[in-house]
């Protein structure tokens, strides 16, 4: 290694690494593509390995650089860490704290908190993106991911925010024309206005009830993978919807939507997730316990 990398030089090849473009890496940070493709280019000098394969469409990770890329995340969180262990005797944290979330909840609930929080700790640089679509936390570069319903994955921890559970429910007006059905098989004849968001099976309900667990498969002529669409064609007449209580409560209180079958429910929780490293971080810590307290007023 001819010089030791500049840690603005790591941060922006973890970028280029993550986004496979010079160009979207530009934009983002609001500079020009031809300072970051020489500042890659002096990385590549300092280390005397060819980190990026470079195509006219786009850029992918060499073998020496899927190495360096490694080491520079672990260097840059610990840098981070370390400004944020400062941070924590002034109480205040500080830094990017970047946030995704699915579009409904992330726009309905998550911004107007996100934007309390911003006013209350100004020296934090929030991000949140809406993605209706699985989340790689640490591969993506997420502090947090914010997320309604059960959480899988084995090396992630997750943080209960919000208590939540998915309700079945239809407008008056579809009632009326189809009838209400009165058991769970009963939903296999009536028309289910389908949602998949993020991993979960759209058309595979689990409800619990007087049963206990049950899963019915139900099939419809609608389908989307946005729960407003979904909300919005319920209100329409088109189906009956399982949606969750914080989404539907205000359309049940006002009669626009029904609830179908009361006895059967899906726990849905709220849930913070976060990576084993990043759970001990200050700003994550402030965040996640800031929504506890937004959420469950």
């Amino acid at each position: 290694m001819k010089t030791t990398p500049q840690l603005d030089d790591l941060r922006l090849f973890c970028l280029v690494a993550q986004k496979a473009s010079f160009a979207a890496t530009a934009l983002e940070l609001g500079i020009s593509k031809a300072v970051v493709s020489k500042r890659i280019g002096m990385l590549e000098d300092a280390m005397q390995v060819r980190l990026l394969h470079r195509t006219t469409r786009r850029v992918s990770v060499t073998d020496h650089g899927e190495l360096v890329r490694l080491w520079a995340q672990r260097i840059l969180e610990d840098v981070a860490q370390m400004g944020e262990a400062v941070a924590q005797s002034k109480l205040q944290p500080q830094g990017m704290l970047r946030i995704c979330s699915s579009s409904g909840f992330g726009r309905n609930r998550l911004g107007p908190a996100l934007s309390q929080l911003a006013r209350q700790y100004p020296e934090l640089q929030v991000q949140l993106e809406l993605l209706d679509r699985p989340v790689d936390l640490p591969g993506e570069g997420f502090d947090l991911d914010v997320r309604v319903g059960v959480v899988h994955e084995p090396d992630l921890i997750a943080h209960r925010i919000a208590r939540n559970v998915r309700v079945l429910c239809a407008s008056p007006a579809y009632l009326a024309q189809c009838g209400t059905p009165t058991s769970l098989a009963q939903l296999r004849e009536h028309q289910c206005i389908v949602i998949r968001e993020r991993d979960q099976d759209g058309r595979r309900w689990k409800l619990q009830g007087p049963q206990g667990n049950q899963t019915i498969k139900v099939d419809g002529a609608l389908s989307a993978n946005n729960g407003e669409i979904v909300h919005q064609w319920a209100l329409d007449g088109h189906g009956i919807i399982l949606r969750s209580l914080w989404d539907v409560e205000s359309s049940l209180a006002q009669g626009a939507l029904v609830r179908v079958l009361p006895a059967y429910q899906q726990e849905a929780d709220v849930w913070a997730v976060t990576t084993s490293r990043l759970s001990n971080s200050a700003k994550v810590r402030v965040c996640v316990q800031f929504l506890q307290q937004w959420l469950q007023q």
